[in-house]
């Protein structure tokens, strides 16, 4: 199969550009950059320049290929309205493309705590979480004769990460403390990303229309332990932050470090037969490279 990938060069889309030319796939990847195209054109996938802005370019490359995997997202949290914005048009432009095809499309979708493998969100009920639109879409598209379905992500972790816990490490050297908030007995689920890459293939490849997947290997890792293992690489004192000044020693991350952002994969894992195989987040996190990266 020919496969359109957007963020080819991310976090997320790198491993999942590896997993399907591991098994067989040609991978059409999206390259904002010369740096990305290089990068990309290198692991021996094509280049499709453009980017998450450029509807064109998106609809040109899943055109020209036989299903999508759409792993592209805008990580500005100073804009993030923006950014959830742009992420919803990406999907929608890529759906209309591929409207009455039958063709898959996978696309990234978020954790909330407690929300079931079987449940659809709302967004009325979840109003913190606008990204759930382009869920919601992508979910309606099977009306539409898309083989659309969504991965939701918890805490994914790997060589390479640069979200929540390499920050706390930054929060941790720059404060001379690694904390956690109150208790710190609050969970976050977490997948490795190479576990992560190997269920969007298997999405693409056999997940009906409309369906839902989690990416969930460690269903709740509690965040003092997070911060215990970031006390101890850093040399540096553990220690808890009350809830009411979350916001002032961990800025955005605050209310993420203080909430459940807890998931399961078990029907997920029965379903498709996904079974995650690499470290945990805390093994994971114990290694150099978690370490040695820059801020």
């Amino acid at each position: 199969m020919r496969v359109f990938v957007t963020g080819a060069t991310g976090f997320v889309g790198s491993a999942v550009v590896r997993e399907l030319l591991d098994s067989g796939h040609q991978v059409l990847g999206l390259a904002r950059s010369d740096t990305s195209a290089e990068q990309l054109a290198a692991t021996g996938a094509e280049v499709h320049r453009g980017s998450l802005e450029d509807l064109d370019a998106l609809r040109a490359g899943a055109s020209a290929s036989d299903g999508v995997i759409h792993t592209g997202f805008i990580h500005d949290f100073s804009n993030y309205a923006a950014c959830v914005a742009t992420d919803l048009s990406a999907v929608e432009a890529l759906i209309e493309t591929l409207a009455g095809s039958d063709r898959p499309l996978v696309i990234s979708s978020v954790m909330s705590h407690g929300r079931t493998e079987d449940e659809i969100p709302d967004l009325a009920t979840h109003p913190e979480m606008p990204r759930l639109a382009a869920e919601l879409a992508t979910l309606a598209a099977a009306d539409r004769g898309v083989r659309a379905s969504a991965v939701r992500l918890p805490q994914v972790h790997g060589e390479g990460d640069h979200a929540f816990v390499p920050t706390l490490i930054d929060i941790a050297r720059a404060k001379g403390v690694s904390a956690y908030v109150g208790e710190g007995t609050n969970l976050w689920a977490a997948v490795h990303r190479e576990d992560a890459a190997l269920l969007y293939r298997l999405a693409l490849e056999n997940a009906p229309a409309g369906s839902v997947l989690h990416a969930v290997a460690d269903e709740g890792v509690p965040v003092r332990e997070i911060a215990e293992v970031i006390g101890k690489r850093l040399d540096i004192p553990v220690t808890s932050v009350p809830v009411e000044e979350a916001g002032a020693h961990f800025g955005w991350l605050g209310h993420f470090v203080a909430s459940d952002l807890t998931g399961t994969s078990t029907l997920t894992q029965k379903r498709f037969g996904w079974t995650p195989t690499r470290i945990g987040l805390l093994a994971d996190l114990d290694h150099d490279y978690y370490f040695n990266q820059p801020s």
